[in-house]
């Protein structure tokens, strides 16, 4: 094998197609461009979106709510998570180590959702009012 006999492989590379050479090539005159208009001009194209003048739809619609760009730092676990983890100390590095929320995570609050069976101690983790009464149920402690 010599470098000038290497070649890609069949069918990895094709040929670009020529527009505008001829009535032969099927390309020719308008170079599959149409007849007259913005988009058959050299440089003529527009935004997306654009409807010709026309209102365009994203600004015909009314808009509605508000999403935080804030809560991608923000997650949640449940109790049941808390207990399949089973150990007696609980924060944001534990919980990070364990997979079960994101490097990003800043803050972490704790649903109930399951149910919890071992004591368990939460240092910097929040919790809803339900789970706190269950995990204090189970003997743990919020701090």
């Amino acid at each position: 094998m010599q470098l000038n006999d290497i070649k890609p492989a069949a069918g990895a590379k094709h040929a670009k197609r020529r527009v505008g050479r001829g009535i032969g090539s099927g390309l020719g005159k308008t170079a599959g461009r149409g007849h007259k208009g913005q988009k058959s001009r050299s440089g003529g194209y527009h935004k997306v979106g654009f409807e010709g003048g026309q209102m365009p739809m994203h600004r015909r619609l009314p808009k509605r709510g508000f999403k935080s760009h804030l809560l991608q730092f923000n997650a949640e676990i449940t109790l049941s998570n808390l207990d399949i983890l089973g150990l007696e100390q609980v924060d944001l590095l534990v919980l990070k180590q364990a997979g079960l929320i994101g490097d990003q995570i800043k803050n972490v609050k704790v649903i109930k959702s399951g149910e919890l069976s071992k004591a368990v101690k939460l240092v910097g983790i929040g919790a809803t009012a339900g789970a706190k009464a269950a995990i204090e149920a189970a003997g743990g402690t919020l701090a």
